[in-house]
């Protein structure tokens, strides 16, 4: 196929790697404190895998809510977090982020005790982000969510009309999203974010400009509006990967993201990433505020340098691994230092900002020198500004830049969230 010959042209232009393979390597806990000792702060991202219900479209690793495996999936984490202390020691760790599946399944349920533990076994120097559903943002839960300390709130809203909220399968209309959201966002969060899907199935460019201009009304701080992704293990996507060279569908979308666009720029959002609008003077929503981080719990990745390595996607194989004090290390991958100059770039790109000095300092290499010919075919395209010291991407830039750099991420995440989803202790994945 086209794509296959493309990847792997610009694969080992990048990479130089024509593949890239995770294997089932653990590495020692003596190594990964080397690896730890070495950087100035460390993130940590939660993963908490459980729904009240399975959401067709959703890719993320997920099942459903049991009361007992969920008490057993807070003590496995326990154990986990004492594995990365002796690790971690006295580190700042300046970002937390909790995502899933749904965190707030677990209110009441576990995750208090963990962010407890979490903070009192780590030097936290940060605020706590926080993935949320809708369905879960009583009066009585917004108060034990600010006092766990949670200051960013995201809402997994995804549509705001009620045929499409159907189609995805969201159990709550539109009337009472709405008042959800509006109820989140008089209750001081520092910002609140509303995820909202656009080129849903049958969509209309009327529709969409409908459901922007009222996330502008509700008054929220930030909207991650991000198009339809299908993925062939998802029940939406059963039907087959949809080509990254889809030009109908990524000009539909393209139309879609400038209507959006249109309503935030004149309501004062900037753009904070490729789909990310922030209100200005308010601090961005993000998932990973720094690019280092440790992952905790069933599917938590982990990025230190010269290496990133993936647990388990299975609750119950997690815990069984650290019942049995073991860590829960499924695949690992050592970067070589190509690798890991691309994949800063990919997430620079997606933050629409490069920031060459950045790169100078984590690389010992010239940004120019490097990247600065593609650069400056981008800049001739009207894709991006470079100013000598910072380059931002155009909105144009933006989408076809990111466009094309999911004709690598989707089908890598395809790939390897696909088997590791179906196989809990596979022995290799070829990306």
């Amino acid at each position: 196929m086209i794509e296959d010959m493309i990847r792997n042209t610009f694969s080992r232009l990048i990479t130089g790697q024509r593949r890239i393979a995770l294997k089932a390597v653990v590495p020692s806990e003596n190594d990964l404190k080397n690896k730890i000792e070495d950087l100035a702060e460390i993130g940590i991202y939660l993963h908490i895998p459980f729904c009240d219900r399975i959401c067709p479209y959703c890719p993320y690793n997920k099942e459903v809510f049991h009361s007992d495996l969920v008490k057993h999936y807070t003590s496995a984490v326990k154990r986990e977090i004492d594995s990365y202390t002796r690790m971690v020691g006295k580190m700042p760790v300046t970002s937390f982020y909790i995502g899933g599946g749904t965190p707030t399944s677990m209110l009441h349920s576990g995750i208090e005790d963990l962010i407890i533990y979490i903070y009192d076994h780590f030097n936290m120097q940060c605020d706590i982000h926080m993935e949320s559903h809708p369905s879960h943002l009583s009066d009585d839960n917004l108060d034990t969510l600010q006092a766990m300390g949670v200051s960013n709130l995201s809402i997994g809203v995804e549509s705001l009309q009620d045929h499409h909220l159907k189609v995805l399968k969201r159990p709550y209309t539109t009337a009472e999203v709405r008042k959800i959201v509006e109820r989140v966002v008089n209750r001081n969060f520092d910002c609140v974010n509303v995820d909202f899907m656009f080129a849903l199935p049958n969509q209309t460019y009327d529709e969409v400009e409908q459901a922007g201009r009222i996330l502008v009304d509700m008054g929220v701080d930030q909207v991650a509006a991000y198009p339809l992704f299908k993925f062939p293990y998802t029940k939406m996507g059963s039907d087959g990967l949809e080509s990254a060279f889809n030009l109908s569908t990524l000009i539909r979308r393209r139309k879609m993201l400038g209507i959006l666009e249109d309503i935030f720029y004149n309501a004062d959002f900037r753009r904070s990433s490729v789909w990310a609008f922030t209100k200005r003077g308010v601090p961005k929503y993000c998932s990973v505020t720094v690019p280092l981080y440790i992952g905790l719990g069933a599917s938590g990745g982990t990025y230190l340098k010269d290496i990133f390595y993936l647990n388990t996607f299975s609750a119950k194989e997690y815990i069984n691994s650290l019942e049995n004090d073991k860590m829960a290390i499924a695949l690992s991958l050592d970067l070589t230092k190509e690798v890991q100059m691309a994949g800063w770039l990919y997430w620079r790109i997606y933050e629409t900002k490069i920031d060459k000095r950045e790169f100078d300092d984590r690389f010992g290499v010239n940004f120019d020198q490097v990247y600065g010919k593609y650069m400056q075919i981008l800049a001739h395209l009207g894709f991006l500004n470079d100013d000598g010291k910072q380059i931002h991407l155009t909105d144009r830039g933006s989408y076809w830049m990111h466009a094309f750099e999911d004709l690598f991420s989707i089908d890598y995440i395809s790939t390897l969230w696909g088997t590791s989803k179906q196989n809990p202790w596979p022995e290799e994945v070829i990306l």
